[in-house]
C-alpha cells in the first residue's frame, strides 16, 4: 500500500475540547427544537430519510480539525452517487462547534447538516433530550452485522441510542525509546507496569506522565489507567463508577510514581515541560493514544525519529487488561433538514465503507473503526517511519475491544472538575488516594443534577 504518512500532524485544539482542560460549557436548554419522528429509511432498508434524494447537494459541514475538512473533501470527490457534494466548511474550536450548534438549534435555523462532535462535548447534548431531537439515530440506522463490527458506539450514546460515528478509535499504548531501554537493559515486553517500575527504577528516568495543571489534565492520565484496571466513569446507566477500591489502586499507583519518579509531573502533554522532558532524554516512555505520534512525539521531537517503538499497555498485577483510548470525535448528522439524506450517505460512505476507512487512513491517518478492518491487508500492511518502520496495526489491534465501553453522563464536566482536583491534590501529596476519592464521590453526589 502506497501510504507515505498517514499520520499526518493534526491541530487538536485539546484544551478547548476539555481533554485536558478544565470543565465544560454547560448546554443550553432547547425545546422544540427538531422533530421526535422516526427517520424514515435506514441502511438496512436503504430508504430515504427526506429532503433531497440525489444530485448536486451543498452539505453545511461543522468541525474543530483540518484533518476532518481533508477526509470529507476526498471523499466528496470520491463519492458522487447518487449525490455531487460540496461542502460549505465551518471550522471552530471544538467547544465552539457544539456552542454554536445548541444556539442555532435553539433559533431553529443555521444549524450544520453535518458536524463533528469531540467525545467531551457529546455530554452537553444529553441533557434534555437535545441529542434525540436534532440528531439522526444511527442505532435504528446500521444493520446488526455492522452494529457488530463499528466500534465506540457508547461513546455517543444517549439513553442507549447512538448519535454520532466516531472518527477515530484512539487506542493508548506505550511509546518507549528503545535505544535507551537497551542502554538501562530494560526489556520493553515486561507484563507488567509494577515490572516496568521495577525495571526503570535505577535509571533515572521517567517512564510516563501524570499531568497536573488543570483538573482535565489530571483526568488524562488517570481515565486511562482507571479503563485498564476495567472501570470507567459512567456505569450503562449513566450512574457515576468512581467510588471503587480499583479507582483508590488507581491514584495510589499515580502518586506512588510521581514520588519514585517513575512519572514525571508537567502542567499538560503538549506544553514546553513535557517537551523538554522528552527532548533532554528526561521521559524515555510515556502512555498516550496513536495520534500522539503526530502532535506530542513529531512535533516536539522530529530529530528522535526512528528511535521510539510502540507497545500494547502493560497491565496491572491485580488485573485488568491492555485497553484504553482517549480523545475521539463523533459525527452526527441534523435530522428533518433537506440534505439528511445526503449527510448521511456520506457519513456511511465514509464510515461503514472499506473504501472510505482507507481512504481516510491515507489522507489523515485516521485509524480503522470497524474491528473486521484490523486484520485486512491494506491496513496491517502499512510501516510507520517515525516508529522505526513498525507495523502499528498489529499493536493497535483488539486496544479498542478491549477498553472497557465509554458510557457517558450530561453531568461528566461537573465530575471532571471535581475528581480532577482531587487528582491534583493526591498528586501534590495533600490528601490521599482513599479520602481523595471518597471526597469526589460525595460532593459530585451533591452537586449532579
Amino acid at each position: 500500500m502506497t501510504n507515505p504518512n498517514p499520520f499526518l500532524s493534526r491541530r487538536s485544539l485539546l484544551r478547548a475540547a476539555g481533554l485536558f482542560g478544565g470543565g465544560l460549557i454547560a448546554a443550553p436548554l432547547l425545546t422544540a427544537c427538531g422533530g421526535d419522528s422516526k427517520p424514515g429509511g435506514s441502511t438496512k432498508s436503504g430508504g430515504s430519510l427526506g429532503g433531497v434524494e440525489s444530485g448536486p447537494v451543498t452539505l453545511d459541514f461543522w468541525t474543530h480539525d483540518p484533518g476532518y475538512i481533508k477526509t470529507y473533501t476526498a471523499m466528496t470527490k470520491t463519492f458522487t452517487n447518487p449525490f455531487q457534494y460540496t461542502l460549505k466548511v465551518t471550522t471552530l474550536a471544538a467547544d465552539a462547534v457544539v456552542t454554536k450548534m445548541l444556539a442555532q438549534a435553539q433559533a431553529k435555523t443555521g444549524t450544520p447538516d453535518v458536524v463533528g462532535v469531540e467525545v467531551s462535548q457529546f455530554p452537553r447534548t444529553m441533557k434534555g433530550n437535545i441529542a434525540k431531537s436534532i440528531f439522526v439515530n444511527w442505532t435504528e440506522l446500521l444493520s446488526d452485522e455492522q452494529k457488530g463490527d463499528l466500534l465506540r458506539q457508547a461513546d455517543y450514546a444517549a439513553d442507549g441510542q447512538t448519535y454520532c460515528i466516531e472518527s477515530d478509535t484512539c487506542p493508548t499504548v506505550l511509546y518507549y525509546r528503545q535505544d535507551l531501554f537497551d542502554k538501562f537493559g530494560i526489556d520493553p515486553e515486561v507484563a507488567t507496569w509494577e515490572e516496568l517500575q521495577q525495571a526503570g527504577a535505577k535509571s533515572g528516568k521517567a517512564f510516563g506522565i501524570a499531568p497536573n495543571g488543570t483538573p482535565g489534565d489530571a483526568m488524562g492520565t488517570f481515565r486511562q489507567l482507571y479503563q485498564q484496571r476495567g472501570k470507567n466513569l459512567y456505569d450503562a446507566d449513566g450512574k457515576a463508577t468512581i467510588d471503587t477500591p480499583e479507582a483508590v489502586e488507581v491514584l495510589q499507583f499515580m502518586a506512588d510514581s510521581v514520588k519514585s519518579g517513575f512519572f514525571l509531573t508537567v502542567p499538560d502533554a503538549y506544553g514546553a515541560p513535557n517537551a523538554g522532558a522528552l527532548k533532554s532524554e528526561k521521559l524515555i516512555a510515556t502512555f498516550m493514544p496513536d495520534w500522539y505520534i503526530a502532535y506530542g512525539l513529531k512535533a516536539n521531537v522530529p530529530d528522535q525519529k526512528g528511535k521510539w517503538r510502540a507497545r500494547k499497555l502493560p497491565t496491572f498485577a491485580a488485573g485488568g487488561s491492555f485497553g484504553a483510548t482517549l480523545g475521539g470525535t463523533g459525527f452526527a448528522v441534523f435530522k428533518d433538514k433537506p440534505n439528511t439524506t445526503a449527510g448521511v450517505e456520506l457519513v456511511k460512505q465514509t464510515y461503514l465503507t472499506k473504501e472510505g476507512q482507507l481512504l481516510r487512513f491515507k489522507t489523515a491517518g485516521y485509524l480503522p473503526t470497524l474491528k473486521s478492518l484490523y486484520t485486512d491487508p491494506d491496513f496491517t500492511s502499512y510501516e510507520e517511519p517515525y516508529l522505526g518502520g513498525q507495523k502499528v496495526m498489529e499493536i493497535y489491534k483488539g486496544i479498542p475491544d478491549a477498553a472497557p465501553p465509554y458510557y457517558q453522563n450530561a453531568n461528566l464536566p461537573v465530575l471532571n472538575d471535581i475528581l480532577g482536583g482531587q487528582i491534583q491534590q493526591v498528586l501534590a501529596g495533600k490528601t490521599t488516594p482513599a479520602d481523595a476519592v471518597k471526597k469526589a464521590a460525595s460532593d459530585y453526589q451533591s452537586q449532579a443534577q
